[in-house]
């Protein structure tokens, strides 16, 4: 079966582009044979060829990805490992109490098995746990805030309220004017982390960037995988692909490919983050799901991160950076009008893979052939636990984890792809106008 080739981006995220200078990829050049190949090198990808390699020292276990590890759709990320994801607005979110607590046990093993990897392995990332603050501008944005607030508490999920002073302290802006701060989450500089693991894997993974999978045959004893310079015979396959799984059938016409885009500065002066004013570094999420997250980095860096479109073939253009770049200079302006003259250094998107129902892939989908996807957001914590887990199931063990993420709901297929476009441009539009000032 031949295979959608991954769309590679317009501009390199700014994450990856602040690691500096990179040693040149190592692609496959000869066809190898393995026992357990893993396809896709971001959260999921990384943390199931670390398993795979800790379980099964014996085996050889090869990694490979499209592009370069840490540019991708992972390392596009906001930076923030959620332990839960609040979601005040979906009027069951207090009453599922189970779903919370089972999304929470998910969520936290992800982070401990990151946390694992800085602590034990050595990694660095700018591991920051010091949890984010969920930030309101508006009269609406602080009804979110309220509504959100009387969630956690039903479910008895620590948080406090943080004044208008304190937001402003913490954030060196005015624009806010009330807060709430939930522990739990851990802030790390992404693309950091998953170049810093993949070089700390175990001795038995192998790595191979730029080396897309192109077709997958599979056959009773070994599934052959081609690549542009080579295959790769392996007797197990883990698709850690995220929208891209859709392509090698299974699941196919689910995936809802959401781009969402940042833009981070160069590094701060001391004097500049003198007129900015913040503490230190900081995640802000916004109390209206559709306005602006912010973060101040231990670099002294300032990211913002607004504007979704859709995805059409799982790729951004050019145009839609540079569409975004200007909402987020908006953003910038408002937050910090004495310094937002000096722009930003990078703008990129990221693909966010989506599904209709809210389901998603886990499991072995044919024999010998396992697979993962659709976080639906959240996808630092959630995609470290799923690769983890993975990794176990592929190796015959049983988990509290494996039963969860076995039991949840698959993902459906919707309506028609143009009417879904059409459905999420009009959406996102509308809602990123309602979301005013809060952007």
């Amino acid at each position: 079966m031949e295979i959608m080739p991954v769309h590679m981006e317009p501009t390199r995220s700014g994450w990856y582009a602040a690691l500096g200078d990179r040693s040149d990829a190592l692609s496959l050049a000869s066809d190898i044979t393995c026992d357990y190949l893993v396809v896709g090198g971001g959260w999921m990808g990384v943390h199931a060829a670390r398993r795979l390699g800790e379980l099964a020292p014996e085996a050889r276990v090869v990694l490979v990805d499209a592009g370069r590890i840490g540019d991708g759709a992972a390392g596009r990320c906001a930076g923030f490992a959620i332990d839960l994801a609040h979601n005040p607005r979906n009027k069951h979110f207090a009453e599922d109490r189970q779903g919370n607590e089972e999304e929470y046990h998910v969520n936290t093993e992800g982070i401990a098995y990151m946390r694992a990897s800085v602590e034990e392995l050595g990694v660095s990332c700018e591991w920051d746990p010091s949890g984010k603050y969920h930030a309101a501008a508006t009269d609406r944005g602080r009804r979110c805030l309220e509504d959100m607030s009387n969630a956690l508490t039903q479910i008895g999920k620590s948080h406090r309220w943080v004044a208008r002073d304190e937001i402003q302290s913490i954030t060196g802006s005015g624009h806010y004017h009330s807060a709430i701060h939930t522990p739990g989450t851990v802030l790390l500089q992404p693309a950091q982390y998953l170049t810093g693991l993949a070089a700390l894997l175990p001795e038995n993974v192998e790595i191979y960037e730029k080396t897309p999978v192109t077709g997958i045959e599979q056959l009773p004893q070994h599934h052959v995988c081609q690549t542009p310079s080579g295959q790769i015979r392996t007797r197990n396959i883990l698709l850690c692909n995220a929208a891209y799984l859709t392509k090698c059938g299974f699941f196919p016409h689910t995936a809802i490919p959401v781009y969402t885009y940042a833009s981070m500065t160069r590094v701060l002066s001391q004097e500049e983050l003198k007129v900015v004013g913040a503490r230190g570094p900081f995640g802000v999420i916004p109390a209206e799901s559709f306005g602006t997250t912010m973060r101040l980095t231990a670099d002294r860096r300032l990211f913002l991160r607004n504007v979704y479109s859709y995805g059409r073939g799982f790729q951004s253009r050019q145009s839609d950076v540079d569409h975004a770049r200007k909402h987020h200079q908006v953003a910038f302006d408002r937050r910090y009008p004495e310094l937002s003259s000096i722009g930003y250094e990078h703008t990129w998107g990221g693909l966010l893979t989506l599904s209709h129902n809210g389901g998603m892939v886990f499991g072995e989908l044919a024999d010998r052939v396992y697979g993962a996807a659709f976080c639906n957001g959240t996808g630092v914590a959630r995609g470290a636990a799923f690769g983890k887990a993975l990794a176990e199931l592929a190796l015959g063990q049983t988990s509290r984890t494996i039963d969860i993420l076995n039991n949840r709901p698959k993902p459906t297929y919707g309506m028609p792809e143009w009417l879904t476009e059409i459905g999420v441009r009009a959406t996102t539009a509308y809602r990123f106008f309602r979301a005013g000032k809060e952007t």
